[in-house]
């Protein structure tokens, strides 16, 4: 079953976390700093808070949203799902519930930059950051609605 996005539940930590460390496993360049139950962990916390939107494809998380009020904190859709759609729905569900949206991404994520901007982000007047634990430079975008 197919599904557009959805508020996480309890029992999606496992399946969030999954897509988390497999996309952070994807990205070479990207230093792997926490083990899959810390990410399972963090997911957890990110449902319990309410941000954590999710995407099924088969009865499976294929991508999640973490959105507090205008700050996108993650978006992730599993590595062999992209391109078909999941990131742009997730991030569409998020645009309905805002009228601003920020997100960080890394200098090195020019896939993530080129997603965000074809989606109508533009650079913020933060323009980089590196107090993160991978301590690699960012590029903090934003959102706004026009109308």
């Amino acid at each position: 079953m197919n599904s557009g996005p959805e508020p996480a539940r309890a029992l999606d930590a496992g399946g969030v976390g999954a897509v988390l460390s497999d996309c952070i496993e994807a990205a070479e360049w990207l230093p792997s700093l926490h083990s899959r139950a810390e990410h399972v962990a963090a997911a957890s916390q990110m449902i319990e808070a309410g941000w954590v939107q999710v995407v099924r494809r088969s009865d499976r998380i294929a991508g999640f949203v973490a959105r507090d009020e205008s700050e996108l904190h993650c978006l992730y859709v599993t590595p062999c799902l992209q391109g078909q759609g999941v990131g742009t729905d997730l991030l569409d569900q998020a645009k309905s519930a805002s009228t601003t949206l920020h997100i960080w991404t890394y200098v090195r994520n020019d896939a993530a930059q080129r997603f965000f901007r074809v989606h109508g982000f533009r650079d913020s007047k933060d323009r980089r950051y590196s107090g993160n634990d991978a301590g690699l430079p960012e590029l903090r975008l934003e959102w706004k609605r026009t109308r």
